[in-house]
């Protein structure tokens, strides 16, 4: 058998090639390349230590094995998470489908539109489930969407509150633990002053702008909130509740008992445990808010010719722009889960989910009442899905456990007397009777199966009539039109052939790393030994997954050069809060808790200064040079300057303008020097990996987006996982869980609510780095950049190359300079961006991180005959602007311009160009053409005209 086979399969050049490639760049070797572009002082002296690559079928095997270790049980857990099926359509359309699970986020909307209506409908469905006009499309998870709304109404404080320096927030103690655990951390550095306390005794007062409630809480119960939030709206204060989304189809909206801000989590949505994630988080408020939301929302606006479009609405408010002052620091949010739990929706209709909803809660009804016949009390009066129950003083909580883990049940043990059990989609009548013989036996008393008569069970009521809900939910006609399989399948299918994904062309975005995604890596996605685990199982039922994260923080640390890490943090951004405020708590622990200024480069990503804001950092920024490089003089002053609270330096590293920068010791120094912590964000890691790495180069923190280096799909937006690796002397302050503990031994962070994150995605990076090895994983970071300098060496005759290394290279990615072609021709870098969609491409990065330019990263993946192509569009482009200097084609009326165009601007009877209809869509030869679905999208429309919601049915 061959000993590796899958090296090849991930990189594009090969052969004859990679000598043409090199002969074009003017190297003879890879070898020769890489001294050239990266400093010799950082190289790593030795191979890194990792075995070889296996291949696939060796791989898929030894995963195999991990995942066997992994004990699926039934869990009664509840908590926000739920077992529950994920139709098959969706599954096999969406989850394993590279047509969704390898596009980008949908910034450029004309080849978005199928990913931008499948995030329509999902905020549809949370805006009609929770009654509130608007809701993002997609948060992280529960814990962290409860965190965003506490900031939503921190940042919304009416000037009075904010000029009195109003900053008590009030939160439930019957929110899920893990949700207080997350909200204490994000409270702390923006100081925030949390009670936590019951709702039921608690009085507001003007101190407070807000408080958060859950609804069923924790235990179950159904509240009546009426008089809390008479109480909070009186004295100015907003009410955020977390809610269950299954059981608003039977609840009474929020909305409609007062609440001001919605969130939650959307996983009971056809999407698996995974061990806590990935699952798409949600937030919905009134429009009052619309401009502190965090996070994307998709709005319906027109485009050039008048049609109906989306686009990704409000952008102004996130990090991008206005970075240090934006409402949060997400980037990456769960896009992939947020289309799945929509078009789970979509599939089952609202009676569909009704009838789910009311399943679940009759189920939890039967259950309730028979357990009492067996000495049981069951607490709950009100409930929708989850029962307590206490139990008698002659029974041992200890022998309720045994037998339940000996039927391969779990259940929530709250303390010696109380057991709180979550029905969920997945239950039968035959899990209730299994139940119940389970505290029959316990109880010493003989168990007779419940026969469910269907008349006795729809009389059962668990729900307080005031509080059943009345008004009527997705009743746009995407919910009620797709219920067969065939409809929906086809439905999926349009929705995809309008996107542009990596299943059909490279997507050349600088710092985004679209690289090949290995169906091989992610197989794994459907395996219920790594899906059906719920994440606060007992640690010896998910032993694979124990081994898969210890060996995987052994590989990342070899790479890395690092001494711990933690794969808690679920998205890239997430990663950068989490490892600032590590740094944080070291500077606590050694007496210099003082120190709270965070230096930052001007050409950094909006993320950095977002997340050192909500880390509680002040910002200093740091100029760059004429090459693009960190000033390291101003740097140096400013070190100096803030030397007694100095935290930390966030630096990206390969640049983010594309360069090894020579001077990354001295820079690193001048920061240890002065008392603070370097971190490296790993945007660029790419460039790095065998090569040189954090650790080499002396960096203290280092986020790793294993969503571009290591494999895992972009999946429109998301799932992104961010671990951070560390330094010795940071590890024990690595986050940690308040009910499976991780981290470090002195940690008391808790990023996300699951104590992995989103750990059912790991497999994918582990699958990366085992089939590459260390000798391929040395080779994609070589092929990468080589692909890079091969595009710079064709394209920097026709467009100016904004900065290179000392020697003229990149790394693996470059900044193409089109100011000029603004000036000279009217043409914006926007215009060329769309312009290359009628060749095929996707664009790549747009005025980032150098206003007026495109950002170009074409990753180790791609092979000679794309880079080809691209190059060819490119110069053909560059053509099309001369002919405009020129005065061979009209300034304001041309093939830029007007672009993208659609198959019905081409096929009009009517043609009002001054170009005939080949250039427009056919300017070179293109074998498999994509057709844009819309044409130029009107940006501000969407935002004068917010409208984020499938249209009402008699619209």
């Amino acid at each position: 058998m061959l000993s590796n086979n899958f090296i090849k399969r991930h990189n594009g050049p090969r052969g004859a090639d990679i000598e043409k490639m090199l002969s074009r760049i003017g190297v003879s070797t890879i070898d020769e390349l890489i001294e050239k572009t990266i400093p010799g002082n950082i190289r790593l002296e030795k191979p890194l230590n990792l075995p070889k690559g296996m291949n696939e079928y060796q791989y898929l095997n030894h995963l195999k094995e991990i995942a066997s270790k992994n004990q699926v049980f039934k869990s009664f857990i509840g908590l926000g998470y739920y077992n529950s099926l994920t139709p098959g359509v969706i599954q096999r359309n969406i989850l394993e489908n590279p047509g969704w699970y390898t596009s980008y986020t949908p910034y450029q909307a004309e080849i978005s539109q199928g990913r931008l209506e499948a995030l329509l409908n999902f905020q549809t469905v949370i805006s009609d489930l929770t009654g509130m006009p608007m809701s993002n499309c997609s948060l992280l998870d529960e814990g962290t969407a409860g965190a965003e709304a506490m900031i939503m109404a921190f940042n919304a404080r009416p000037r009075a509150k904010v000029k009195s320096g109003v900053k008590k927030f009030f939160v439930s103690e019957e929110l899920f633990p893990q949700s207080i655990a997350v909200i204490q951390t994000r409270s702390e550095p923006l100081g925030i002053e949390l009670i936590i306390g019951d709702h039921l005794t608690f009085t507001f007062d003007d101190q407070f702008f807000g408080g958060i409630i859950q609804y069923p809480c924790a235990k179950g119960e159904i509240h009546d909130y009426a008089s809390f939030v008479e109480q909070a709206h009186a004295v100015g204060a907003l009410v955020a509740v977390t809610a269950d989304i299954m059981s608003l189809a039977l609840l009474k909206p929020p909305a409609e008992w007062g609440a001001d801000i919605v969130a939650g989590s959307s996983q009971r949505f056809g999407i698996p445990m995974g061990y806590g994630g990935p699952h798409a988080g949600f937030l919905a408020s009134s429009e009052d808010y619309k401009r502190f939301m965090p996070g994307r929302i998709i709005g319906i606006s027109l485009d050039a010719r008048g049609n109906k479009a989306l686009r990704m609405a409000l952008q102004t408010r996130e990090q991008h722009i206005k970075r240090e002052r934006a409402t949060s620091n997400i980037c990456t949010a769960q896009a992939l889960l947020a289309s799945m739990a929509g078009m789970y929706a979509v599939y089952h209709g609202p009676e569909g989910i009704k009838e789910i909803a009311r399943e679940i809660n009759i189920l939890t009804g039967v259950l309730a009442s028979e357990v009492q016949k067996y000495g049981y009390k069951q607490v709950n009066k009100h409930f929708f899905d989850t029962v307590l129950i206490r139990i008698p003083e002659n029974v041992s909580i200890e022998k309720i456990k045994k037998l339940a883990l000996e039927n391969r049940i779990n259940f929530r043990y709250i303390n010696d007397n109380e057991i709180g059990i979550s029905i969920d989609e997945t239950t039968e009548l035959a899990d209730i009777n299994l139940i119940l013989s389970i505290f029959a036996k316990a109880n010493s008393i003989d168990f007779t199966d419940f026969i469910c008569h269907y008349d006795e069970c729809e009389k059962i009521k668990t729900i307080p009539a005031f509080l059943e809900r009345s008004s009527s939910f997705l009743l746009h006609p995407v919910f009620n039109t797709y219920h067969s399989e065939t409809d929906m399948m086809r439905y999926i299918k349009v929705l995809e052939n309008k996107d542009l994904a990596l299943n059909r062309t490279m997507i050349p975005l600088g710092s985004c790393t679209m690289k090949l995604n290995a169906a091989a890596e992610l197989f794994s996605l459907s395996w219920p030994e790594f899906g059906e685990i719920h994440p606060f199982v007992p640690v010896d039922q998910a032993e694979g997954y124990a081994i898969l994260i210890k060996e995987m923080d052994n590989i990342f640390c070899e790479i890395t050069g690092f001494a711990g890490m933690s794969f808690q943090p679920n998205s890239g951004a997430a990663g950068e809060y989490a490892g600032l405020l590590v740094i944080n708590e070291y500077h606590k622990s050694i007496g210099q808790g003082s120190r709270n200024i965070c230096l930052i480069p001007s050409s950094a990503h909006g993320t950095n200064p977002a997340s050192a804001h909500m880390a509680g950092m002040d910002i200093v920024i740091i100029k760059c040079d004429e090459q693009g490089n960190v000033d390291v003089e101003d740097l140096r002053e400013k070190a100096s300057k803030y030397n007694k609270n100095l935290a930390a330096l966030m630096i990206t590293y390969p640049s983010t303008h594309g360069v090894f920068e020579e001077e990354i010791l001295e820079i690193v120094k001048i920061i240890h020097e002065n008392g603070g912590q370097v971190y490296m964000d790993g945007a660029n890691m790419n460039a790095q990996v065998g090569l040189t790495n954090p650790g080499r180069i002396g960096a203290d923190v280092c986020h790793l987006n294993l969503h571009k280096t290591f494999g895992i799909p972009h999946g429109g937006g998301g799932p992104g996982v961010g671990p951070i690796g560390v330094a010795k002397h940071l590890v024990d302050f690595l986050p940690t869980n308040p009910i499976i503990p991780t981290g470090g031994k002195r940690s008391n962070l808790v990023i996300a609510s699951a104590p992995y994150g989103s750990p059912s995605i790991l497999p994918i990076s582990y699958g990366y780095v085992k089939l590459l090895g260390g000798e391929g994983l040395l080779k994609a970071t070589q092929y990468a950049i080589l692909n890079a300098n091969y595009l710079l060496s064709c394209l920097s005759d026709h467009y100016k190359i904004l900065y290179t290394g000392k020697n003229g290279t990149c790394a693996h990615e470059m900044i193409l300079d089109c100011n000029e072609f603004s000036r000279m021709a009217g043409v914006s870098v926007v215009s060329i961006a769309k312009r290359l969609m009628d060749y095929g491409f996707h664009a790549p990065t747009v005025a980032f991180p150098v206003h007026g330019t495109l950002m170009v990263e074409p990753t180790e993946s791609e092979p000679l005959s794309e880079l080809d192509r691209f190059v060819e569009a490119m110069i053909s482009v560059r053509k099309e602007i001369q002919e405009i200097i020129n005065g061979k084609a009209e300034k304001e009326n041309n093939v830029l311009t007007n672009a993208p165009h659609t198959a019905e601007m081409v096929t009009s009877d009517k043609w009002v160009y001054p170009y005939s209809r080949q250039k427009a869509a056919y300017p070179v030869q293109i074998d498999d053409k994509y057709w844009p679905p819309i044409t130029k999208i009107d940006e501000a429309y969407g935002d004068r005209n917010l409208f984020c919601t499938c249209a009402p049915f008699d619209s």
